[in-house]
């Protein structure tokens, strides 16, 4: 039963307000992740459970928000989301340990995971068609400016507060929403009702997650397969993952319709979005701490970094749908270009230096947004063109899981690249640091005479000239280890543009629910 009068904008506030939560968070916190590994005590690998927690338990989440939907009615289903993500906001504020932080972090994400998929049924079910595209408008409009704003303002409430308030800031808004939610948000008329939950499916999908992300995070610290621990969760992960696909292909409701990926098109298009939330995720990630951690830019500077990228996401999603709804040209063009430029961000971003300041991201980060809005669309376009429309919910779900593991294990794998190739560096460019190399003997020569106009003994002040010669290098290493990290980020949406272009000359027709978007 669609509402009618002023009350139905007041639930396009509500699920707003509900989706900035969300989109907020899963932003704001990477520019306060280099004062949570001191204030914490926590590496960079272990920091990167903030991240990768919350994304993980979303994704699977995804899967249930439709059961969870029918089981509780759509309200109190989007009502316990707000409330269980706001009270693990405050647990998360109060965190004294990294691991107590990453399991609260797992919580928010359990209630996060539903909250734009809910959001987008109930818009769906209380307007008329004429006034959808309105109400998509505003919801969208809230969807891009938190992602937008997430950063600026982590970064000026770490500087003037502490990391905790980028948590505590959710409250006051979880609050609002769930006051709204019971006081304008109505079931439907027509109830759905609930078939029954495969558990068994999805213990398999945790395990398999979880194991892997395990085996991705820790593996290189405890010695990969030369490890008992390591070796025991790779045999859950696989016992996970092939039982999860081995039950989803035989049940006859399944959580996730794996079948779908026999459709080529999908298939290949859900392939890129692995590879979109693998290249986003893990490039917001790395930049924050790249900045703050080497270039030593402050939380706000960084924040502020991030933004005008996000904007020019923002700003060429419109415009792009506008396009697309013309049928100028193909979604595959629009795909394409998108996939180019953010090869061309990374590509750019893998010669940073030292001595690169806030100026040098401005274009590569603008660059990366406008790839970014004329990827999303085109590409849901193209990955769900081929479906019917009773299997665009499964599609949608499918394609959102494996985006948000994307950028999971994207996250994951880069923390231990950066670990291993930072290794790898430092031992390359230590082996020049000697008395035989002509430049670094100079440069040892200028450090222990600074040492000693400064009254250290000899002995102590060439020590000391080596430890700024060793503190030299490892800041080098990591400078070309992050490089690198880019360039294979690049690498994988490079090698997409082929591929998209399989599908030149086959006709794409947008699906319903991509057509209001695009309104």
């Amino acid at each position: 039963m669609m509402k009618l009068g002023f009350d139905k904008w007041i639930v396009v506030l509500t699920v707003t307000v509900a989706a900035l939560l969300q989109t907020i968070d899963s932003s704001i916190v990477n520019v306060t992740l280099n004062q949570m590994m001191g204030n914490l005590g926590a590496s960079l690998g272990d920091i990167s459970w903030v991240v990768t927690g919350y994304a993980a338990a979303s994704a699977v989440m995804i899967t249930m928000s439709g059961w969870l939907t029918a089981k509780l009615g759509r309200r109190n289903y989007f009502a316990a989301s707000i409330i269980l993500f706001t009270i693990a906001s405050i647990f998360c504020g109060t965190s004294t340990n990294v691991w107590e932080l990453v399991f609260f972090r797992v919580v928010q994400g359990i209630g996060g995971g539903g909250l734009l998929t809910t959001a987008q049924s109930i818009l769906i079910q209380t307007f008329p068609k004429e006034d959808l595209g309105i109400a998509n408008a505003i919801f969208g409009m809230g969807v891009i400016i938190g992602p937008s704003i997430g950063p600026t303002l982590g970064g000026y409430i770490t500087d003037n507060l502490s990391w905790s308030w980028v948590f505590y800031i959710n409250i006051p808004f979880g609050i609002l929403a769930t006051f709204l939610t019971y006081t304008y948000i109505k079931e439907p008329a027509e109830k759905v009702t609930a078939g029954g939950m495969d558990w068994l499916a999805l213990i398999m999908l945790t395990m398999g997650i979880g194991g892997l992300q395990i085996i991705l995070e820790k593996g290189q610290e405890n010695d990969w397969f030369d490890s008992g621990f390591i070796v025991g969760m790779s045999i859950a992960a696989g016992i996970g993952i092939i039982g999860f696909i081995w039950r989803q292909l035989t049940v006859t409701l399944p959580i996730l319709d794996l079948k779908l990926l026999l459709q080529r098109r999908f298939a290949v298009g859900t392939l890129f979005n692995f590879i979109l939330g693998f290249g986003l995720f893990a490039s917001v990630f790395i930049i924050p701490v790249f900045c703050q951690t080497i270039l030593g830019f402050t939380a706000s500077q960084t924040g502020l970094l991030l933004m005008p990228g996000s904007l020019a996401t923002g700003f060429m999603m419109p415009v792009v749908g506008g396009l697309m709804s013309k049928n100028y040209i193909s979604p595959i063009w629009y795909a394409a270009i998108g996939f180019v430029l953010f090869f061309g961000f990374c590509f750019d971003l893998s010669a940073i230096s030292l001595v690169a300041g806030p100026d040098y991201f401005f274009w590569p980060l603008i660059v990366r947004g406008v790839g970014m809005g004329l990827i999303f669309i085109p590409l849901t376009t193209i990955t769900l063109a081929d479906l019917k429309n009773v299997e665009i919910p499964q599609g949608s779900a499918l394609t959102g899981m494996i985006r948000q593991l994307g950028g999971t294990f994207g996250t994951a794998i880069m923390t231990t690249y950066i670990s291993t190739r930072t290794v790898f560096h430092s031992s390359r460019l230590a082996d020049n640091v000697s008395i035989y190399n002509p430049i670094s003997a100079e440069r040892i020569r200028q450090y222990t005479n600074l040492f000693l106009s400064k009254g250290d003994a000899l002995m102590t002040a060439t020590s000391k000239a080596y430890g700024v010669m060793q503190g030299a290098v490892i800041k080098q290493a990591l400078v070309m280890t992050y490089a690198d990290a880019f360039l294979i980020i690049g690498s994988f949406f490079l090698i997409c543009v082929p591929l998209l272009l399989l599908f030149i000359g086959k006709k794409i027709e947008a699906p319903a629910h991509v057509e209001m978007a695009m309104d």
